[in-house]
């Protein structure tokens, strides 16, 4: 199991690692190329150290730019995961939890694009500054070629009366790179959690200016602006020799006049192999969007969540994963992801979608779900299902203590695991790694989600019937109440169930003491390697990680604690 969780935790930093080498090492090997590159010598003459910096950062830009769609491909990653071989145990779980790499992808696209945009700006003000009356020199009569028919040109800008943001803006280069800056900023912020949590859509609509973006990357260097020496004049050309007589070069038998084109462009040569595997991901979806769901029951319940069970053919889940659903009757365009809470024993998956857009908002009112109900299959909207993707907390059971902490609506991928440990202490046949679990559950209302509450309060009393209390252990923390609820909690006191959730356990008040919750953790299993996995907030996060080190022995036969963030 250490083994495993090694495994998962080292691959993810190797990967990072690994990308972040490979950037230094494109960008260091480009600079240096273009710093003494013999057919770039008089290009460097006019735009200096800053031909290096666009080329270097251009070169990073194409690999990050190949590497971004790699994650999205997530019909890919599952078909990979479920049909390969050699894709099993950790390594298929890394396959999941390695989307999280598409983000820091992006932070590289950005911060190079960046770069490129500056170095461009000042190699068109040198450009221009080349062509004033003060350049004189080598300077002078490098930017003067071109004039003659004889001649090819070395400065794109041909006069000293050129308006540099005309010139920009009537090239290739430049609309396609002011397309690409627009898209990037656009899908940049609007990628940001604020966005993403207040209009999704918004989110949804405007990442998808990729294609603007790479379409746009794909002919950015068609137009061959940043132009060097061609391979048949360095031969006739002597640099070394040529560039202290540029006086004499008309008449010179031993320096004739350089001829200079464009780099070939190959940003595309980059991104077609990825954009290759999208379209692949995109026929496969198609596909799955044609795959016949069957909704097998609605349930609308008053907290404002709608509960569907649905069935489709050949689909396997494991806890903790999620699908996207769309529902054509309200868009055919957008796929919304949702967690599923059914457990892998079942023969149905489930997802609880609570009303907090207008996409949600339109399902509910499609559904047309009041009160509870169960509807004919062929009466309701269709909806197509793709998934499900991702896995992380499929490791709860590589620990033989799991610790599950919940915030909020992060409590959903908790459902289906919690549900998934009841089936399998169920069959007699498995035998559990897992041998306790320590559920916590803080949230601010929780008639918001009462549906949990009556999972919880189902697993409480199956595990009693079957003698199997001492597996979980929860804890529901309220962190908001007012005194009317205060006033309803001491008329109603009872002291076998709680008067919130009606389970045995009481609901405690305020925010745990993780502190001591982690110490009495650690004391109950001294020896134990024990996974700590979270849904939340990032403060909630940051908390626990500091925890799991907090209480972490550094001796090797002591508790362990590994932590485990799950996205939502």
């Amino acid at each position: 199991m250490m083994g495993c969780w090694m495994l998962n935790e080292s691959v993810s930093v190797i990967l990072a690692l690994l990308w972040l080498g490979v950037n230094l090492y494109l960008f260091i090997d480009t600079f240096r190329w273009y710093g003494e590159e013999e057919s770039f010598f008089y290009t460097r003459v006019i735009l200096g150290s800053t031909l290096a910096w666009a080329r270097a950062s251009a070169v990073c830009l194409n690999f990050n730019c190949m590497l971004i769609l790699l994650p999205i491909s997530r019909n890919l990653i599952s078909f990979i995961r479920g049909a390969s071989i050699c894709c099993r145990g950790p390594w298929r779980r890394q396959l999941d939890k390695n989307l999280k790499f598409h983000k820091l992808v992006a932070y590289g696209i950005a911060i190079n694009a960046t770069i490129h945009i500056a170095a461009h700006l000042c190699n068109l003000e040198r450009y221009h500054l080349s062509q004033s009356a003060e350049a004189e020199g080598l300077l002078a009569a490098l930017s003067k070629l071109g004039d003659t028919p004889n001649e090819s040109y070395i400065n794109p800008i041909r006069t000293p009366h050129t308006n540099t943001t005309t010139e920009l803006l009537s090239t290739i280069a430049g609309i396609t790179g002011l397309l690409i800056s627009l898209a990037l900023i656009l899908i940049m912020t609007s990628s940001t959690e604020f966005i993403r949590q207040i209009s999704y859509e918004l989110f949804w609509y405007t990442h998808h200016m990729f294609i603007i973006f790479f379409i746009s990357l794909s002919i950015h260097g068609a137009g061959r602006i940043v132009r060097g020496q061609t391979p048949e004049s360095l031969l006739l050309h002597n640099v070394t020799f040529c560039r202290d007589h540029y006086a004499e070069w008309q008449a010179a038998a031993r320096c004739p006049v350089p001829q200079f084109s464009g780099k070939e462009p190959s940003a595309w040569k980059w991104v077609l192999g990825p954009v290759v595997l999208y379209a692949c991901e995109r026929v496969i979806r198609f596909w799955r969007f044609q795959q016949e769901v069957v909704i097998t029951k609605v349930v609308s319940h008053p907290s404002g969540v709608l509960e569907l069970h649905m069935k489709k053919r050949n689909f396997k889940m494991a806890p903790g994963q999620y699908v996207l659903l769309q529902c054509p009757s309200i868009s055919s365009l957008e796929w919304h992801p949702f967690t599923l809470t059914s457990a892998p024993q079942e023969d149905f998956f489930s997802v609880h979608i609570r009303t907090a857009g207008d996409w949600t908002r339109a399902l509910h009112t499609a559904f047309e779900a009041e009160g509870q109900t169960i509807k004919e299959p062929r009466s309701l909207p269709r909806l197509a299902v793709d998934g499900p993707f991702g896995a992380a907390l499929t490791d709860v059971f590589h620990y033989p203590v799991s610790v599950c902490i919940a915030a909020g609506i992060g409590v959903t991928p908790f459902a289906a695991l919690l549900k998934s440990i009841w089936y399998k202490c169920c069959e007699s046949q498995t035998q559990l790694k897992l041998s306790k679990v320590y559920f916590y559950w803080i949230c601010r209302d929780p008639s918001a989600f009462e549906w949990f509450a009556d999972l919880l309060l189902s697993l409480e009393t199956r595990m009693s019937e079957r003698g199997n209390t001492h597996l979980l252990s929860y804890h529901i923390f309220l962190t908001s109440w007012d005194e009317n609820q205060a006033i309803h909690i001491a008329l109603h006191w009872d002291e076998n169930t709680d008067v919130i959730t009606g389970l045995k356990q009481k609901t405690f008040y305020g925010r745990p003491n993780w502190n001591n919750e982690f110490r009495q953790i650690a004391y109950h299993h001294p020896s134990s390697s024990i996974g700590v996995f979270s849904c939340g907030p990032k403060a909630l996060s940051k908390t626990l990680q500091r925890m799991c080190r907090l209480y972490s022995s550094a001796d090797p036969r002591g508790v362990h604690f590994y932590y485990n963030k799950e996205s939502f």
